[in-house]
């Protein structure tokens, strides 16, 4: 066995893969564009879809101050919830009776 590891222990891994150089990340960011392979329905109307983006304020550019927590009501009616008391009993973990684990365990071949 020490012999084995020995053995390991002198060949040394080399990557079946070759990266072709440093990674470069670019120091500024690229205007939007339509993808070139998009249909030319799609590239006309590109320009509009970013002037109406850019004026509904959901780019990160556009909001540089963090907004204030959402209240309760909210993340109710979004669907997060950060106990699981405030989410309806429906979501709520249940019991799962023993005919249902084994259901489970099965993979569902005990049903019948």
């Amino acid at each position: 066995m020490h012999v084995t590891l020995r053995l390991l222990s002198e060949r040394v891994h080399k990557p079946l893969i070759n990266f072709l150089g440093k990674r470069k990340w670019p120091t500024q960011v690229e205007a939007p564009h339509p993808h070139p392979a998009g249909s030319q329905e799609y590239k006309k109307s590109f320009a509009d879809f970013v002037k109406r983006y850019e004026s509904s304020g959901s780019s990160k550019a556009s909001s540089p101050a963090p907004s204030p927590p959402p209240s309760t009501n909210h993340t109710a009616q979004s669907g997060a919830f950060s106990e699981f008391w405030q989410a309806p009993e429906r979501l709520w973990k249940r019991r799962f009776d023993d005919t249902e684990i084994d259901a489970i365990l099965s993979g569902g071949a005990s049903l019948r």
